[in-house]
């Protein structure tokens, strides 16, 4: 047998014509930076500065609002007064008085009336569409869901005003149609929109082999749907409604038109109130910038994103919490 044709170290001897391994591989002709590669980091340059826009946007927001709040806290400021009294008379020569219970109180009745009003439905509608709608009947009803949400907040005010208003009055003989009731109707058909269509992502999050499961072993669409998808869901639910409390608790427009705007403690829904926004919006164009008033309504500002910041918050980790669950 001929011998084997080694190398001193012992590596066999390439073959004629083979490539050598060690010898770096030539570029391609096609590698190199055309017009699609300067599109693609555009538009990741484009995202990456929305996104952090957002974010020095709410930054950017809140520094503002406490700039301009921060005098009235270190000066007038008063916490038991603030939280605890009725008289909200900033404008007095002689006492003024920077009471906000009254507008605190009236903020949360309207947006407690309105979540009874909107959750049900809200909560009906997400789980007609997510288990039993199906094809052209769903699509039409995520539409209409859709356009809710896109009437102005003024449109619902005048309904309130034009609509609601001698509607509550005649139906239940009472003197004034402006009122709790009439804002927290209004504020809860405003809401339902949005939480219709986080109830119903949560809904769809849950995974699918849930429902198989439980029909293999004979559960009917209604039990699956009760036992199953909605316990598996509830985190995302809550989620939806709390985002539909932020929605109502910043509400201003609307509220401003249907709720009388008086400053008082409602004992019953026929009670006309005067929310935060309502007071911001209404005040804020007749105060003298730098007043005591003008810093006071950004007081009230400064209370206000607190807690739709915290809401909001709160409804976003819960969100997070069902995708985590769903993958």
């Amino acid at each position: 047998m001929p011998p084997d044709d080694d190398s001193g170290d012992g590596a066999p001897a390439s073959a004629p014509g083979a490539p050598n391994r060690s010898e770096s591989p030539r570029p391609l002709a096609d590698d190199h930076r055309d017009k699609d590669w300067y599109v693609d980091k555009a538009v990741s340059a484009a995202v990456f500065i929305g996104g952090v826009s957002a974010i020095i946007f709410i930054i950017g927001i809140f520094v503002f609002i406490t700039r301009e709040g921060i005098g009235f806290l270190t000066t007038e400021f008063d916490a038991a007064e603030f939280f605890g009294s009725t008289a909200w008379r900033p404008t007095s020569d002689s006492n003024p008085s920077y009471g906000a219970l009254a507008l605190i109180v009236g903020t949360a009745s309207v947006t407690g009336l309105a979540m009874v009003v909107s959750v049900p439905f809200s909560l009906g509608a997400a789980i007609y569409v997510a288990e039993f709608a199906k094809g052209r009947t769903r699509e039409t009803l995520k539409v209409l869901i859709e356009l809710l949400a896109a009437i102005p907040s003024v449109v619902w005010g005048f309904i309130g005003l034009s609509i609601m208003n001698p509607l509550i009055i005649d139906t239940f003989n009472v003197p004034v149609g402006l009122c709790v009731l009439n804002s927290g109707v209004i504020l809860g058909l405003m809401a339902a929109p949005i939480m219709t269509t986080i109830a119903e992502d949560a809904l769809k999050a849950v995974p699918d082999g849930y429902r198989e499961a439980a029909e293999a072993l004979g559960a009917t669409r209604w039990q699956v749907t009760v036992r199953v998808v909605l316990p598996a869901a509830k985190n995302g639910l809550v989620a939806a409604v709390l985002l539909g409390v932020g929605r109502g608790f910043g509400e201003t427009m609307a509220v401003l038109m249907a709720s009388g705007h008086a400053i008082n403690l409602p004992t019953s829904v026929f009670d006309s109130v005067r929310a935060l926004t309502a007071t911001i919006a209404a005040e804020l164009g007749e105060t003298a910038v730098g007043s005591p008033h003008y810093q006071a309504l950004f007081t009230l500002g400064i209370l206000l994103f607190l807690v739709t910041f915290a809401i909001n918050l709160t409804a976003d980790i819960m969100v997070r919490g069902v995708r985590k669950k769903a993958h």
